[in-house]
């Protein structure tokens, strides 16, 4: 079953997929620069100690984000 939520929710080597970005303006730029655009498959590979930023594999480059802006990236889990 499909499972849609925010990237900030996906746990360390869980995979998922983008469904869409609900952000705005230059922070939407801004992430679909680094390739989260929709279809994109997303690993999470690390949290740091404190729990942000969190390190994803996003097409083949290792993306840190904070949990502010990956919140706004909606995923779908397999």
């Amino acid at each position: 079953m499909e499972e849609i939520q925010p990237l900030c929710n996906l746990k360390v080597g869980q995979s998922a997929r983008v469904k869409r970005l609900i952000s705005t303006g230059s922070m939407r730029r801004r992430l679909q620069d680094i390739g989260l655009i929709e279809g994109t498959h997303v690993e999470c590979l690390q949290k740091s100690p404190a729990g942000d930023p969190v390190a994803f594999l996003i097409r083949g480059a290792v993306i840190a984000l904070r949990s502010e802006d990956s919140r706004n990236v909606i995923i779908t889990t397999m």
